[in-house]
């Protein structure tokens, strides 16, 4: 199995969306998809004239701000993925962590309802059976604890904990082809010691600085390479950037 999680910047790429569905209807590989959606979140919150910050590259989420938030997340952006899906051919069905078997947790009170997933139930028979049947899993980063509580979790973490729950490799899909180089040329292998030694250069920054070290933790939760890159890690396994430990 395989686990993609794709960047919320996809969503208002289209022709991106497709090339990957198309690719996707192409592979023999079990593929569930997990995604976020915080630009239309933010747009959601803007329109509802809610005032919306963040703490440490997380989005502080008042109760009252989630119905916007799990109706941008779980309703729209996944909806728009699953239109893109269809259209490609394939079978979509809009889920969240719940019924993944990802149970989540508050992860502190001055971030309101942000989640933090937790060491995963007792693995979730509705994915495997909904793989069999041909369907493609198409999960948002909104999570539920025991009690009925939702929350807006990171979907970098989201989809570790999707991976880790099913043992599946992960990719990280993004909208560039791989890390580069100082001199602009794609880098196909990164572990720890030469992430540090580019971010200290200043060759890796900002938001590919923020992918890097996301990937590399989850090639450290998950015990195995993960790799980041744009659609096309679908068609070629060498393409992208692996990252290891």
């Amino acid at each position: 199995m395989k686990v993609i999680k794709l960047g919320g910047s996809l969503l208002e790429q289209p022709k991106a969306l497709s090339a990957l569905f198309q690719s996707l209807k192409q592979s023999d590989d079990e593929v569930v998809l997990v995604h976020g959606g915080g630009a239309l979140v933010q747009q959601w919150l803007a329109t509802a004239g809610l005032h919306s910050e963040k703490q440490h590259g997380l989005r502080v989420s008042p109760e009252q701000h989630m119905p916007y938030i799990v109706g941008g997340l779980a309703g729209a952006a996944n909806k728009t993925l699953m239109k893109q899906a269809i259209a490609a051919g394939l079978k979509p069905i809009g889920l969240t962590l719940y019924e993944a078997g990802v149970l989540c947790a508050k992860q502190s009170e001055s971030l309101g309802q942000v989640g933090v997933c937790q060491a995963s139930k007792a693995v979730s028979g509705l994915i495997s059976d909904l793989l069999a049947l041909g369907y493609l899993p198409t999960i948002s980063s909104i999570g539920f604890d025991e009690n009925g509580d939702w929350f807006n979790v990171n979907a970098d973490d989201a989809a570790v904990a999707v991976a880790a729950a099913y043992n599946a490799d992960l990719l990280l899909i993004t909208d560039v082809e791989a890390v580069l180089d100082g001199s602009g040329t794609p880098l196909s292998y990164l572990n720890s010691e030469s992430i540090q030694e580019l971010t200290q250069a200043g060759v890796i920054k900002d938001g590919m600085e923020v992918k890097v070290r996301g990937a590399l933790s989850a090639a450290k939760r998950l015990r195995r390479c993960v790799r980041i890159g744009s659609w096309n890690v679908m068609n070629n396994p060498f393409s992208g950037t692996q990252i290891s430990e």
